[in-house]
């Protein structure tokens, strides 16, 4: 291998060891193939603090339980008043909560796939077309994120299983292309959030930081050595490149810059795992306490894996259930299991509520997603995703219809395009977007 490629490819190989995600652009000077991550920095919004969380189901709602009647029509008609259409048998929890939440109809991210476009929920695409996009199949909530910087000491926080449809939930998605891994149980996040770092601890962490910023110092000393046989086209990559350095670099000080200051003192003992049925209230409460203790401004829950149906005492899985063929014991099944996500999702909003804050309440400051990748399990579809949006000091109609039928019906990514400007993020798009969503309205 030539010297110049041996080169590059030791430069990969280090920075994918110390775990660090830099992605190396595709220099012609040197003969190398790589994938350049152009670098999009978030605006920072600075003058108050906005928050995000996202809910998402791996195997979507029985739909003829989840949608009211009438917002079909309310799509096709001006005529029909979306405050008026009453709440469905799936939403009925949230009925108290129509002021501040909508239910949007209609919207997908055009994607096929069944189970294999669930993971593309949070980011408007599949993994294996990330390719084609400037920003990779980064999430909604990671890419507000990388606007946090080290204002909080939790960039994002993100919750969820580690096992189940292919291995695990993939919600959340970094620009790089990679799962965020998720935090797997309310003992794991409640030790996260609350549980002090012993004196050794904080010293192998500090050893750690010092190792990669050794180790980027190192590589950029390596990538200015040959940045004088670079072609004018090549040496623009490398500045990108080194952009992306010191993008590293900085989220590197803002974390160092949290080892030496305490956490918040835990409001109760440290919880139990038991299963993902019974521990969706306490995830729930500890990521609102997550949010109310500015530990992060950004969140994600996916519910699936080992969220068994077997936990509500149906003999047949979750999966199994999902697939109902029409059967009236499966879908009666999964009312129950569907009734209670939404249930624990009204009480999340009602917990959000009560928390006071200088403005008014951490619900109004807080953008909550509520849905899923999957339109309809039985069918394996991922059309016409299942979608409420509650709180974020948006002007909430109740419901938000439109018509499946029209050609030129939005992308759900508009919806996340409004969700990142609510955020304070002023990005012209997001992934697949056309604008920001029609019909949604700041208060």
């Amino acid at each position: 291998m030539p010297h110049s490629q041996s080169l590059e490819a030791s430069r990969r190989s280090v920075l994918r060891a110390a775990g660090i995600s830099v992605a190396l652009p595709a220099l012609e000077s040197v003969r190398q193939s790589a994938s350049a991550s152009e670098a999009s920095p978030a605006e920072n919004a600075k003058t108050e603090k906005r928050r995000m969380v996202c809910i998402g189901n791996m195997l979507g709602f029985y739909p003829e339980a989840f949608w009211p009647q009438q917002i079909g029509q309310a799509a096709r008609t001006s005529g029909v008043d979306p405050k008026s259409i009453p709440m469905s048998e799936t939403l009925a929890p949230l009925e108290s909560y129509r002021d501040d939440l909508t239910v949007i109809a209609g919207l997908d991210h055009g994607l096929k796939g069944g189970h294999f476009a669930i993971h593309g929920f949070l980011s408007g695409l599949k993994h294996a077309d990330a390719k084609t996009m400037p920003d990779g199949n980064i999430s909604v909530d990671q890419f507000a994120a990388e606007s946090i910087g080290g204002q909080t000491r939790f960039a994002s926080l993100t919750v969820g299983s580690d096992s189940g449809i292919h291995g695990g939930c993939q919600m959340s998605w970094s620009r790089a292309g990679t799962r965020v891994p998720p935090i797997t149980g309310p003992r794991e996040l409640f030790e996260k959030l609350f549980v002090g770092t012993k004196q050794s601890d904080k010293q192998k962490a500090a050893d750690r930081f010092r190792l990669k910023q050794s180790i980027l110092d190192s590589i950029g000393g390596d990538a200015k050595s040959v940045a004088k046989t670079l072609n004018a086209r090549d040496k623009q990559k490398l500045d990108e490149y080194f952009t992306s350095i010191r993008e590293v670099e900085q989220r590197l000080g803002n974390r160092q810059q949290w080892i030496d200051v305490p956490k918040p003192s835990p409001p109760f003992d440290r919880p139990r795992n038991s299963n993902m049925v019974d521990d969706l209230p306490m995830l729930y409460d500890l990521i609102a306490i997550a949010l109310q203790t500015d530990s992060t401004r950004i969140a994600t829950l996916e519910i699936g894996g080992d969220f068994e149906a077997r936990d509500f005492g149906f003999n047949s899985g979750y999966h199994a259930l999902s697939h109902h063929g029409q059967r009236e014991e499966a879908i009666k099944a999964l009312k129950v299991i569907d009734a209670y996500q939404v249930e624990q999702f009204a009480r999340f909003l009602d917990k959000l509520k009560s928390f006071q804050t200088d403005e008014s309440n951490l619900l109004d400051q807080t953008t909550v997603l509520f849905g899923s990748g999957m339109g309809n399990a039985n069918s394996h579809t991922n059309s016409n995703l299942p979608v409420v949006l509650a709180g974020g000091g948006f002007r909430h109609r109740g419901m938000l219809a439109f018509d499946q039928k029209e050609t030129h019906r939005p992308p759900l990514t508009n919806l996340f395009l409004s969700m990142l400007h609510r955020f304070g993020l002023h990005t012209d798009a997001f992934a697949t977007s056309t604008g920001t969503l029609t019909g949604l309205e700041i208060a």
